[in-house]
């Protein structure tokens, strides 16, 4: 099999594509740019990360998210109550967008991850790889998380004034998973993949 060729983003000098051990770099012979790199455990870190991420997603949907105590009164929620909030509220635009980028694209995003990992960890490779991997890449963008962090905290700021904020295991659960989700694709190598769908 032709072994693949990667061109220079700085002089555009064509090289083949050359296995690397765990943490090495391949640099252009002409003007030393890097090239790639090959990440260390790789395949490993995803899918345990990836598999981190889902069990905190789970708890994060599961569990009470913010409590507001007033008078003697408590009132929990949770994202999804809150995303029902906002609609009954006549803010449909606004919990559609909470909607997919808090609960619906971060669980896709997860499935879609499991079911590229898994079978690549057991030396398979799942149907539709290419398809699905780059599906992934183009979830990236709307998994704004962070986000609706940022909001939620201003919320918290503003709300403290008239009420006891209690912040749920749901909130620590949807903080560890932002940095779980973001250390996931950080530390995938693309080129796993399309090795192993070249290999196929």
């Amino acid at each position: 099999m032709t072994k693949s060729l990667i061109a220079c983003h700085e002089c555009d000098l064509l090289h083949r594509v050359q296995p690397l051990p765990d943490g090495g770099a391949a640099r252009c012979v002409r003007c030393d740019a890097l090239l790639y790199y090959q990440k260390k455990d790789s395949l490993d870190r995803t899918l345990s990360l990836t598999i981190a991420g889902l069990v905190l997603f789970i708890v994060a949907n599961t569990f009470p998210f913010l409590a507001m105590k007033s008078k003697g009164l408590v009132r929990e929620t949770t994202l999804i109550t809150g995303v029902k909030g906002l609609y009954l509220q006549g803010m449909e635009a606004l919990a559609l967008l909470v909607f997919l980028t808090t609960i619906l694209v971060p669980l896709v995003q997860i499935a879609c991850m499991l079911y590229v990992l898994v079978p690549l960890k057991i030396n398979r490779v799942p149907r539709n790889l290419a398809l699905v991997f780059r599906f992934i890449r183009s979830l990236q963008p709307w998994a704004m998380m962070e986000v609706f962090m940022i909001g939620i905290l201003v919320s918290m700021v503003k709300l403290g004034k008239m009420a006891s904020i209690v912040p749920g295991l749901a909130l620590f659960s949807f903080v560890v998973l932002i940095f779980v989700l973001a250390g996931s694709v950080a530390s995938l190598d693309p080129r796993i993949v399309w090795d192993c769908l070249g290999e196929s």
